[in-house]
């Protein structure tokens, strides 16, 4: 499994979240909702710099994007891309 940030996306939590190097957001599966693989399920975030057994962990800019091995029912086999398409709409998710 892969996490990508992109660039735009790392800025939005730069700038709306004011995150800095030390820093972390916590990607996990919440019930309800849809990505472009799962009906009602989809991924939530929360500010949380301390990872607790991630099966994935990326550090842009300082800033920890993880997702820990509790929430690996949702992400399992796939990559996931975190992207902004619309700074109003914060991040979109796309799994592949």
């Amino acid at each position: 499994m892969k996490l990508v940030i992109t660039e735009q996306a790392l800025e939005w939590f730069q700038n709306e979240m004011a995150l800095k190097s030390g820093d972390g957001v916590r990607f996990y599966g919440k019930t309800y909702g849809t990505t472009n693989v799962h009906q009602g399920f989809s991924v939530a975030l929360s500010r949380d710099a301390e990872p607790l057994d991630p099966i994935v962990l990326v550090r842009q800019a300082g800033i920890m994007f993880y997702i820990n091995e509790r929430d690996e029912w949702l992400f399992h086999d796939y990559d996931l891309t975190v992207d902004v398409q619309n700074t109003e709409d914060g991040p979109v998710y796309k799994f592949t």
